[in-house]
């Protein structure tokens, strides 16, 4: 008997997830389906989806295995244009879809294409409660900071004052940190990355694909039409290694050459010069560690516009799945009885009565 390891699966086995592996050798082109990729010339998610396709190879999973579930966006269009199998599905449903999905075949590796507007809006509700439950999906959260596919009107991370088409004289909503939002949430794995960084975005969701139970990844994305630039202070050669803190476990939080991040009195992060504070006082990134309050604070220093902006893996740590915990549910109860668990029997056990 192997000792279980309380995902539900053999404790040898925690790090495959149940997907079933394959020897053969895919490449870039196999995971490319035959329709037409039509975004507006100059979309971020052009990059995400060659990132993606170049990334489904490493996987070593077979296509058929393979599930992406969007929910509605420009971003939505992504299972049309993978060689998988994959559900355009409902306006802000698709953590609801993939749940069950990845709940009752262990054996898929199941990935979540959403926007900022259809996961954060009329999806808000599934998106936390699929990262709290720890269900065995990958949540990939383009950030355009924007409505694209309705034409432009102000979105839960559009920064106030935002003029749009619905908003003329400035948005009023405090936009949503989707980080902050996903570590509040007690989701085990969380990260950003940025469309046009192309080796970091495979990096991030190499990681999201090896953590055991549900992973976050934002990706800042550029929309040219009704949002462009939204990012480009993080883009130009010029600002961006004066901006970006690119976090590595176990390195020191460093920006550029000469500054790094340390630890006020109260757990609050702020920047410094190295010259002035020493090199011991830099913080060392962990990613493992077990209170999301180092990781929440980290996700808080893009504010305000974006003056430093962590990217990479905030957070990765280990618990129990909910899936995991669900198959061992049904498998106690076809031990009580006897190895059936009728569904018929499931549903009558326990107190019931008979109403006339």
């Amino acid at each position: 008997m192997s000792e279980s390891n309380g995902n539900g699966a053999d404790a040898g086995f925690k790090s495959l997830r149940l997907v079933p592996r394959t020897d053969t050798e895919y490449k870039m082109k196999d995971f490319k389906s035959d329709q037409e990729v039509r975004w507006c010339p100059g979309c971020g998610d052009y990059a995400i989806l060659a990132a993606f396709q170049g990334f489904l190879p490493e996987l070593g999973v077979p296509r058929e295995n393979i599930v992406i579930v969007s929910g509605i966006g420009c971003s939505s269009r992504f299972p049309y244009y993978l060689s998988t199998y994959g559900m355009h599905s409902i306006h802000g449903r698709a953590p609801a879809i993939a749940t069950g999905l990845a709940a009752s075949r262990p054996d898929l590796s199941v990935w979540v294409i959403t926007g900022d507007g259809d996961g954060l809006s009329i999806g808000g509700n599934h998106l936390i409660h699929a990262l709290r439950r720890n269900v065995n999906i990958n949540v990939l959260l383009f950030n355009n900071r924007i409505y694209g596919l309705t034409k432009g009107q102000y979105s839960p991370t559009s920064e106030t004052g935002k003029v749009t088409k619905s908003s003329p004289m400035g948005s009023l909503d405090t936009p949503f940190n989707p980080v902050s939002l996903a570590l509040g949430a007690e989701a085990g794995f969380v990260a950003r990355t940025v469309d046009s960084d192309r080796k970091h975005v495979t990096s991030v969701l190499r990681a999201a694909a090896e953590h055991e139970g549900a992973s976050f990844v934002e990706i800042y994305q550029n929309c040219p039409i009704f949002n462009d630039d939204a990012f480009e202070p993080l883009k130009d050669p010029g600002e961006r290694d004066m901006r970006l803190l690119r976090m590595e476990h176990g390195e020191p939080l460093r920006i550029g050459s000469d500054r790094g991040v340390v630890a006020g009195d109260y757990g609050e992060l702020s920047v410094a010069d190295v010259a002035e504070v020493g090199e011991d006082a830099l913080l060392r990134h962990d990613a493992h560690r077990a209170d999301p309050g180092y990781a929440f604070a980290l996700s808080r220093m893009d504010y305000p516009a974006f003056e430093h902006v962590p990217i990479g893996v905030f957070r990765d740590v280990d618990r129990p799945t909910y899936d995991g915990q669900m198959a061992d549910q049904l498998a106690a109860a076809r031990t009580e009885r006897g190895g059936q668990a009728e569904l018929a029997a499931l549903l009558s056990s326990g107190d019931t009565w008979t109403v006339d």
